[in-house]
């Protein structure tokens, strides 16, 4: 080979080179979950930014996701019933049609919680603060898809997504003058149901309140506040996706989760608006956590969650905070990368999440889908709800299972085995975070 050629092929093979990096540099960019901020973490945008470890399958151009547009809530001014920055909630509403025109599916939407002054006022510059910065329209897939083919059982019927910009799981009600913050959760919730009803939810003869994460516990909280809205003929259930959050020993023997709880509930006075069946014995913070408040809920409730709930996972058994030195850094971003200890402290994890629904799974108006996944939000993505190889459990897909269980077709209590003998979950790994 002459000089010249092997100048032009070295020259050749260093761009190729160089493109390579590039190319790998900007989709590792794009694989990266870590954020300074609890916001980031704490909602089903954990797992659209995750990668799933999904079996090996053609990737294809998906169809279009039906996109619904925002409608905010005019007569919430008024009431006091407004986001963190002060401008007005709202909600996405696709109607239902045929046999599906008088039932109703309402949705919350999830996005963790601020508990403080600081990431309070943080949190009004992003969509989970202010009207403003929401997404015009949002894709409905999974639990809101209106494809049969996508969602067996709910596809007509009206479905709603109610926004999320109050930062305590819909129930704060107070103010900071200060800080010009609002925190009005509560009122939120009830000029959401108020506009919802004149719409024509008053007339529904089934209806589901669903919420995925942050929304799951709210789901929780507001569960007989929904049901009393409707007269006794009508079929009233709740769901609550991802919203069993316990109040867990972290990674450092601390309780990371229930310090950020307190100070939600202390910001944002959530006392007045919790369960007086758990007041009445529990201090506000301890009733805030679900595993507190489930065995309690009068309207029959289902309880989806992943036993080892990837959110959990990263931002409260093992945040940076309660690992400073990253020896957890590597396992929590990928489960096959735990040693034996690590596993043994999921597992522990496990054994006190399946504890904290015993009392609950005895009632056979509730229903469970506990499976052993590192996992998060499984109703909303299309590909963990209903799909050629969604999680199964009892050789039933969580979509099948809820609705097997909201009609009363099946009783539903499915309890996985322990990690790792479930090779349906669609597993989320992070990318680890660089300093």
């Amino acid at each position: 080979m002459k000089p010249q050629q092997k100048v032009s092929v070295c020259c050749c093979l260093g761009l190729l080179v160089v493109a390579l990096a590039a190319a790998l540099k900007e989709k590792e960019k794009e694989q990266v979950l870590w954020s300074k901020s609890w916001l980031d973490l704490a909602d089903k945008d954990a797992a659209d930014s995750a990668s799933s470890a999904l079996p090996t399958q053609t990737q294809t151009q998906p169809p279009l996701n039906l996109m619904v547009p925002l409608t905010l809530i005019d007569s919430a001014a008024s009431k006091g019933a407004v986001c963190l920055d002060g401008t007005l909630p709202g909600y996405h509403l696709h109607p239902g049609y045929g046999s599906g025109a008088n039932s109703w599916l309402i949705q919350l939407e999830g996005g963790g919680w601020c508990n403080s002054i600081r990431n309070c006022v943080y949190r009004k510059t992003t969509r989970r603060g202010s009207s403003k910065f929401m997404e015009k329209q949002l894709p409905f897939t999974g639990i809101l898809s209106n494809k049969a083919e996508e969602n067996p059982d709910f596809f007509n019927w009206n479905r709603v997504k109610l926004r999320y910009c109050d930062g305590a799981s819909f129930s704060g009600d107070s103010q900071n003058e200060a800080a010009q913050l609002h925190f009005r959760g509560q009122r939120i919730w009830l000029a959401a149901m108020e506009e919802l009803m004149s719409k024509g939810m008053q007339k529904a003869d089934q209806a589901l309140l669903s919420g995925c994460s942050a929304g799951g516990l709210a789901s929780i909280l507001h569960c007989d506040e929904f049901q009393d809205l409707f007269p006794e003929t009508t079929r009233v259930k709740c769901l609550s996706d991802a919203g069993m959050f316990l109040d867990a020993i972290d990674v450092s023997g601390g309780h990371t989760l229930k310090n950020l709880y307190a100070g939600v509930v202390s910001l944002q006075e959530v006392e007045k608006n919790l369960p007086k069946t758990c007041i009445d014995h529990l201090d506000p913070t301890s009733c805030f956590f679900p595993q507190n408040l489930v065995a309690n809920v009068k309207t029959p409730m289902f309880l989806l969650n992943a036993a080892y709930d990837a959110w959990q996972v990263q931002a409260s058994l093992a945040p940076p905070s309660a690992d400073p030195r990253g020896l957890w850094g590597a396992c929590k971003s990928n489960h096959a990368l735990c040693n034996s200890s690590q596993i043994q402290f999921f597992q522990d994890f496990r054994n006190q999440m399946l504890n904290a629904v015993r009392d609950f799974s005895v009632s056979t108006k509730n229903g469970l889908f506990i499976n052993s996944c590192f996992a998060h939000c499984q109703s909303e993505r299309q590909d963990t709800w209903f799909a050629d190889d969604s999680p199964v459990l009892g050789n039933r897909a969580i979509a099948l299972s809820v609705g097997d269980w909201y009609f009363d077709r099946l009783p539903v209590k499915a309890i996985d085995c322990a990690y790792p003998c479930d090779n349906t979950c669609h597993n989320l790994m992070f990318k680890r975070r660089v300093e």
